[in-house]
C-alpha cells in the first residue's frame, strides 16, 4: 500500500471511530448515572463518566465487527470495565476507615468461633469499644470502602493466564459463594439485591422496609462478616 492510500486508510478509520464515539456519549452517561447509583454519594458521576469515555474511545478504536457482537454490546463492557478500573485506582477512604473494618472483621470472627454463632451487632460494638450508632458509621464506611466490589478474587490471583492462579481464583470463587450462602438471611439478601438484581441501596432500604443508611449499613456490615470467614484468603490471622 502507497504512503497516500495507507494514510487515506488510516483518517477513514479515524473518522469512523469519531462518530462512533459522538453516536454512543449517552452511553456513557447512562451506565455512569446507573453505576453510581449503586455507589456512595461521594463518588462523582463527572468523574465515571470521564473514565467512560476513556473506555467508549479504545472501543472505538478497537471494534471489530466481525466478532459478532454489536459496537453497543462491545463498548458498554469497555466503558464500564474503564469506570470500575477507576474506581479501584480511587482509594479516597482514610487509613482509618480500613483499619476500623479489619478490626471488626476480627472481633467478629472470635466472636462468632467462640459463641459458635453469628456475632450481634451489640456484641461486636461492645467489643470494639464504641457506640452501636458509630458501629453503624463503620459498617457504612466498609460499604464505601469495597465500592461495591465483590470480585476478591482480583486481588488474590492476577489475569494471567498462570495455571495455578487459575485454579486459586476458581477456589476462592468457591470460597466466596460458600460464605454468602452462610451470611444471616438479611445479608444475604442485600447481597444478592445489590450484585446479581442490581440494585441500589435507596431501592434495597425500600425492599426491606429501612432506610437507606441502614441498607448500607447492612450491606457493609455483610462485606465485614465475610472478610472474617475469607481470612486465609486475606492473609491475615
Amino acid at each position: 500500500m502507497s504512503p497516500v492510500a495507507a494514510y487515506s486508510s488510516m483518517a477513514s478509520g479515524k473518522r469512523a471511530a469519531d462518530a462512533l464515539v459522538v453516536r454512543h456519549a449517552e452511553l456513557v452517561k447512562r451506565i455512569a448515572f446507573h453505576l453510581a447509583g449503586r455507589l456512595p454519594p461521594s463518588v462523582e458521576v463527572d468523574d465515571l463518566i470521564q473514565a467512560g469515555m476513556i473506555g467508549l474511545l479504545e472501543a472505538a478504536t478497537h471494534y471489530n465487527a466481525d466478532r459478532g457482537a454489536s459496537f453497543e454490546t462491545y463498548a458498554g463492557i469497555r466503558i464500564r470495565g474503564a469506570m470500575i478500573d477507576a474506581l479501584r485506582k480511587l482509594d479516597w477512604a482514610p487509613r482509618s476507615v480500613h483499619r476500623k473494618a479489619r478490626e471488626a472483621a476480627k472481633v467478629m470472627r472470635e466472636i462468632e468461633e467462640r459463641e459458635g454463632r453469628e456475632a450481634r451487632d451489640s456484641e461486636v460494638a461492645a467489643a470494639l469499644g464504641v457506640a452501636i450508632e458509630d458501629y453503624g458509621r463503620i459498617m457504612q464506611d466498609a460499604a464505601v470502602c469495597h465500592l461495591g466490589n465483590l470480585d476478591e478474587a482480583d486481588s488474590v490471583a492476577d489475569r494471567s493466564a498462570d495455571p495455578q492462579r487459575d485454579t486459586s481464583r476458581g477456589a476462592l470463587r468457591t470460597a466466596v459463594a460458600a460464605a454468602i450462602g452462610s451470611l444471616p438471611e438479611r445479608e444475604a439478601l442485600v447481597m444478592s439485591l445489590y450484585y446479581d438484581e442490581e440494585l441500589n441501596l435507596k431501592e434495597i432500604g425500600a425492599v426491606l422496609g429501612v432506610s437507606e443508611s441502614r441498607a448500607c449499613q447492612l450491606h457493609g456490615q455483610a462485606l465485614v462478616r465475610l472478610r472474617a470467614r475469607l481470612r486465609e484468603w486475606h492473609g491475615e490471622d
